[in-house]
């Protein structure tokens, strides 16, 4: 029984030892955490804007064959079209990413915090959802400026029977689908686990908003 006691006594000692955190400490800590994961997430942003100009150029300056190859691309309207959209969509998220950094970083209330923590997430969220849905466009319309490009290719599939063109139908959905998931699991893996953060300092700050109500 004095053992019990004893131990029971020094849970009580240690339990004293631990540092209880105010709701204004516990807004600090999340205001800085969520300043730090959407710096993060415009850092990557701007990282995949260069990723793809690199992309989109190095081939052309490297090789003289794809040179020909993207200059005869380039006068495709369609091809023109979803080039300058990607380029004016990355450019619209890292902006949009930085202001909502800045938002965070000069933000001194919970509540504002709050919403540009949910801002946040729906940029990330639509910009996701645009890219699936370019990957989804960009292999068909690329097979399609193949063919206008390949004119022989164009012949021979215009021979192909019913079960051949089922064949070549299936194997274009299963690239398809295998890009979009590849794609996916990208974004998820970068993105997914920053907006995880940030759901958890929005569910942190939600605790400190209802208590206050």
């Amino acid at each position: 029984m004095d053992e019990l006691e004893l131990l029971k006594r020094d849970w009580q000692t240690s339990n004293e030892k631990f540092q209880s955190y105010s709701d204004k400490d516990i807004y600090k800590m999340s205001h800085k955490k969520s300043s730090s994961i959407v710096k993060t997430l415009f850092y990557i942003s701007i990282a995949e804007l260069v990723f793809w100009i690199l992309v989109n150029t190095l081939p052309a300056i490297l090789s003289d064959k794809m040179r020909a190859q993207m200059e005869e691309m380039m006068h495709s309207s369609i091809y023109l079209t979803l080039t300058i959209m990607g380029y004016v969509i990355i450019l619209l998220f890292v902006y949009l990413l930085w202001k909502s950094y800045t938002s965070i970083s000069v933000t001194d209330n919970a509540k504002k915090l709050m919403e540009s923590i949910l801002k946040t997430r729906k940029i990330i969220k639509y910009y996701v959802l645009y890219n699936l849905t370019i990957a989804f466009i960009s292999i068909p319309v690329s097979f399609y400026l193949t063919l206008q490009d390949h004119p022989e290719m164009a012949e021979k599939i215009a021979e192909f029977s019913n079960m051949q063109l089922v064949v070549l139908v299936g194997i274009i959905t299963a690239t398809t689908g295998i890009f979009l998931l590849l794609i996916w699991l990208f974004y998820k893996l970068i993105y997914g686990i920053l907006i995880k953060r940030l759901n958890k300092n929005y569910a942190e700050l939600r605790k400190i908003e209802d208590y206050d109500e």
